[in-house]
């Protein structure tokens, strides 16, 4: 006979898909039948009618049970939690009261902030956030981005991430992709719709994003920053004071000097920049032989400038822009290519610098 406690403890183990919390925390296996012949029904409470990851559950509950001896068949079927359980549910994850206050980055958070940024456009700073989160994803790491860039959204079509995030009580939860969770505004507007927005709706829109979000406590959270220096990075500055800066910029000596800027703010603010990343470094042709397309020494010189380490330089590489294009980031795309060996380094780097303890200044704003 197939032992039942056996079977549910397994069963009770498996992580709901979305929060990360196993099912015998949120306490949403409601029933389970173990008949003599093996074949096991399970029923379990979802957290909302319509789970997008429904499917996925179901697969992974099946598969725990089958992983005890003498299981012959598995039948998953679902209900779903009433208001009052889900209300209970999320206070529990959200922390109790106060749950609406931004924890992540401050002091006594496991959570490392990194703030991707560059003085202007152009340079891949959504490519190398989205690539590096993948990159930390993949050495373990629990990994969150915000798509900062709110006019110039680009995260999730780099993940090839095509759903919103679920709703629970006024709570998001936010989808994920290759091991990163993301939260942009390209899942709140429509793709014939320009985001036409001041400092304070800016301002309020990325609050929502930190406070509003079930990040749970990710060991790496990832901003992928607009250019310049305007109403996002003082916005992000004043939230997460902990978070430590990458700039990134190319070769070429006058998006060195824009760069600069970035780099220049974070100091202002008191952030620790981390390092510099210079992308599109070279382009190797069919003959081995590497181009500078874009000069050389960009990366160098603002590293020099700024004080801190040139912590990776990432080739000029096709296959990454196809990958971006079909939401393949390059470390799944092209594994062993040079770009995935430079990211792939670049997280290595991250991991090897630790936060400095820091002083932060007011932000004066004029």
């Amino acid at each position: 006979m197939v032992d039942a406690a056996a079977v549910r403890a397994a069963i009770e183990l498996v992580e709901d898909p979305e929060i990360h919390r196993s099912l015998k925390e949120l306490n949403m296996l409601r029933e389970l039948d173990v008949a003599d012949d093996g074949a096991v029904r399970a029923l379990v409470a979802l957290t909302i009618p319509g789970c997008p990851l429904k499917d996925t559950l179901t697969a992974d509950v099946a598969a725990a049970a089958k992983s005890v001896a003498g299981v012959t068949s598995v039948e998953v079927e679902f209900t779903s939690m009433t208001d009052e359980e889900r209300s209970k549910l999320m206070t529990d994850i959200r922390g109790g009261a106060g749950a609406r206050e931004i924890t992540l980055g401050k002091p006594g958070s496991n959570t490392r902030v990194l703030a991707i940024g560059s003085g202007k456009g152009g340079v891949g700073k959504s490519s190398v956030t989205a690539n590096l989160a993948v990159a930390l994803a993949e050495r373990g790491k629990r990994v969150g981005v915000i798509d900062a860039d709110v006019w110039g959204f680009s995260i999730p079509k780099m993940l090839g991430i095509d759903r919103n995030p679920t709703v629970i009580n006024e709570t998001l939860i936010p989808p994920e992709a290759y091991g990163v969770a993301v939260m942009s505004m390209d899942y709140f507007v429509k793709p014939d719709q320009a985001v036409i927005w001041r400092g304070p709706m800016l301002h309020k829109a990325l609050e929502q994003f930190l406070a509003d979000v079930h990040w749970g406590e990710p060991d790496y959270l990832l901003i992928d920053m607009p250019p310049g220096t305007g109403d996002v990075a003082i916005s992000m500055s004043q939230f997460l004071p902990r978070a430590q800066s990458v700039v990134v910029t190319t070769p070429q000596e006058t998006a060195q000097r824009v760069a600069k800027r970035a780099g220049l703010m974070a100091e202002k603010v008191g952030q620790e920049i981390l390092g510099v990343v210079e992308n599109m470094s070279w382009f190797t042709g069919d003959d081995g032989q590497r181009y500078p397309i874009f000069g050389e020494g960009g990366g160098v010189a603002l590293a020099e400038e700024l004080g801190v380490p040139l912590l990776a330089q990432v080739p000029l590489v096709v296959s990454l822009r196809e990958g971006a294009d079909q939401g393949i980031p390059a470390l799944h795309g092209d594994p062993d290519g040079a770009a995935a060996a430079a990211f792939r380094s670049l997280a290595q780097e991250i991991e090897a610098h630790k936060p400095r303890l820091r002083t932060h200044p007011e932000l004066v704003i004029r």
